[in-house]
């Protein structure tokens, strides 16, 4: 038969049982506790990094923002010289514009004054060559008129003048027909004296 066992000895070995259930899990909880520190100093030492990383970027972007001010700002004051220079260009040209618009409208003025000078004297001409072609037309007309009166007289006096000579022509001509039968009829006569026969001569 077995030995029985002990109340007190059964006890203890409960507990030291449960003493080691209990070591257990604080070992475990220890190890887990230090694994999260070790995580937790893990990610404390991404954080520092991460920190100081964006601090730097801050601190890039800073002097970044500070050189980008600097630079607006003179470029801001080379906007504000350019725009100066540009608007005293601009009234220097304008008046430059105002003095030549001037001068144009001034040599405009005599311009059309010249104009107006010319356009009468060449009306004035066109008047007194209208005239003077008008004169002349009248005094070829009435010289035309003289010419064809002339020509007219002309011919009266031709043909009177014709007529009188054909009259005086034909005249002569009767003269010198008579005076010719009659030497035709004394040298007749002499060749029949000399017994000759003047239709054979």
């Amino acid at each position: 038969m077995p030995p029985k066992k002990r109340k007190g000895k059964a006890k203890k070995s409960k507990k030291s049982k449960t003493d080691r259930v209990v070591g257990d899990e604080l070992a475990d909880k220890y190890r887990r506790s230090v694994l999260d520190v070790a995580v937790l100093k893990d990610h404390l030492a991404l954080k520092t990094d991460v920190a100081h990383q964006a601090m730097s970027m801050r601190d890039d972007l800073k002097y970044q923002i500070r050189d980008l001010k600097q630079t607006l700002s003179q470029e801001k004051l080379d906007k504000m010289d350019i725009t100066a220079d540009l608007n005293r260009q601009y009234k220097a040209l304008q008046m430059d514009l105002g003095a030549k618009v001037e001068q144009l409208e001034t040599r405009v003025l005599m311009l059309q004054k010249q104009l107006d000078q010319c356009q009468a004297d060449l009306k004035t001409e066109r008047e007194q060559r209208e005239r003077t072609e008008n004169e002349k037309d009248a005094q070829i007309a009435d010289l035309q008129s003289k010419l064809d009166n002339m020509e007219t007289e002309y011919e009266k006096i031709l043909h009177g003048c014709l007529d009188s000579l054909l009259s005086h022509l034909a005249e002569a001509r009767r003269h010198w027909e008579d005076e010719s039968l009659d030497i035709h009829q004394e040298f007749k006569d002499m060749l029949t004296e000399l017994g000759l026969n003047p239709q054979y001569i």
